[in-house]
């Protein structure tokens, strides 16, 4: 019998697949994330052994776990393309049309560049039924509404890679039967491509007739939709390209995390390359913190966020609500290459707070009184910290846009006597720039709990960007 589990990472929106047939007892999975528990555990539940581990391409975004999934299970193999690819650490190479059967089931490798240029789909078939495929998984090329990106290898290589891009979606996809589900490497949320769907499949048929980037046949239209529609490359994604490009590291458990009590805490932030990360709600982290310290909440947007915020060189010394939670948010972080680790407060700030040791606040300004300021104080300037779609669709009047993502170096021009408010869609992320802001020595800054949504709620006036400017 055949078996198919989806296993969808929340917070970086990334999709991995285990494939198996009971009868033979063989399972295949497509692109694991670092923490691999999960897919040791979903074979065990059908009886099981892993025996192929399949990656579509070098990823940018996550940390893979294919090396740590193959030493897990034992005697699986990885398979890498050999298709223009720049893997520097052992696998099995994998060429366009190879084929691997698993009983009930082939899958079938088809070199489809254009988001990297060593990219592979997998087709799946039925094994008496080896030339109609009823599905792709088709990585980061093909997305439910949306394509992979062509210019996170720089520059140089973007037309290149766009120009691949398009003869992958018009001359590969599109020539399949409209009924084959598309299986796509990521969700909504993911950076690896513009305006990708909410949901997780799809089929050919549909993405004929609904994806944007299948309405443009002729090559240059394309070249241009492509390149314009992507969203800001993260931070992150170089870095992870090299890691995994490499071999990242195999992570048999979570690295080891010493509990610091507050005076070596403090000694140990004062290191080189050691940054505080408070991973408490914004509230919270507002009402006191350690001084220095970046406030990221422990919600599963935590991996994608600490990627923008962190080189993955950096130590970090962690601040949690509880310890209970540790286990959780080393897991966030590791699936974005984060496995260096300084620390945790140990006792959390209420320790910190009984030591006597010095507390910086954040002051948390509701839009009531935001909107109260924008008149009286004309000093105060007002940073729209969210992405540059969600500026476009609307913003506070008289705000400047400062994408969160973008931070780390923009706001090395801004005066640091001036006094500022953050808001973001919620306050989860202006938390992040104002807290990042404090830590770069700015004298006076406030973040806006409930953000943009709030100030809509309370219907407040609103001005869209071609309005603030005529």
């Amino acid at each position: 019998m055949f078996v198919q589990e989806t296993i969808l990472t929340d917070g970086i929106a990334q999709l991995s697949y285990l494939l198996g047939d009971t009868d033979s007892g063989r399972a295949a999975v497509i692109d694991p994330r670092t923490d691999v528990e999960i897919y040791e555990q979903l074979a065990r539940k059908h009886g099981l052994s892993i025996t192929h581990i399949f990656e579509t391409h070098i990823h940018a975004d996550f940390l893979s776990g294919s090396r740590s999934l193959a030493e897990r299970v034992g005697g699986a193999q990885v398979f890498l393309s050999s298709d223009g690819a720049d893997y520097r650490f052992d696998g099995q190479g994998v060429t366009d049309g190879d084929v691997f059967d698993f009983g009930s089931f082939r899958l079938t490798a088809r070199h489809t560049p254009g988001h990297t240029p060593e990219h592979m789909t997998f087709e799946i078939c039925e094994s008496d039924r080896p030339d109609t495929p009823w599905a792709v998984f088709t990585g980061d090329s093909l997305f439910v509404g949306s394509a992979g990106r062509p210019d996170l290898l720089g520059e140089g290589q973007t037309a290149e890679l766009a120009e691949a891009l398009y003869h992958t979606l018009y001359d590969y996809f599109l020539k399949l039967d409209d009924f084959v589900t598309v299986f796509p490497g990521h969700g909504a949320g993911s950076a690896c491509g513009a305006a990708i769907g909410d949901r997780l499949q799809s089929t050919i048929g549909y993405e004929r007739r609904t994806n944007p980037f299948l309405r443009y046949p002729d090559l240059e239209s394309f070249c241009r939709f492509v390149v314009d529609e992507a969203p800001p490359v993260p931070w992150h994604y170089p870095q992870l390209k090299k890691v995994n490009a490499a071999g990242p590291e195999i992570m048999d458990r979570l690295p080891t995390l010493p509990a610091l009590p507050p005076e070596k805490f403090r000694r140990v932030a004062r290191e080189p390359g050691v940054h505080v990360l408070d991973t408490r709600s914004i509230l919270a982290f507002g009402g006191g913190h350690v001084p220095g310290a970046i406030n990221i909440a422990g919600r599963s947007e935590l991996s994608a966020w600490a990627g923008q915020m962190f080189d993955l060189d950096q130590r970090l010394l962690l601040v949690v609500d509880s310890e209970e939670d540790l286990d959780r948010i080393q897991r966030l972080l590791v699936r974005t290459g984060h496995c260096s680790f300084a620390g945790y407060l140990s006792g959390g700030m209420k320790a910190w707070e009984t030591a006597g040791l010095p507390l910086e606040t954040l002051e948390q300004i509701p839009v009531q009184r935001l909107r109260e300021l924008q008149v009286t104080d004309q000093g105060l300037t007002i940073l729209d910290v969210r992405g540059p779609d969600e500026w476009k669709t609307g913003h506070i009047p008289g705000a400047k846009h400062y994408f969160v993502a973008d931070m780390r170096e923009r706001i090395n021009g801004l005066d640091k006597e001036a006094r500022y408010a953050t808001y973001c869609a919620s306050g989860y992320r202006a938390s992040i720039a104002a807290s990042l802001m404090k830590a770069r020595g700015f004298r006076d800054v406030s973040n806006v709990p409930g953000s943009w949504s709030a100030w809509s709620a309370a219907g407040f006036a609103s001005e869209k960007p071609e309005e603030a400017t005529a």
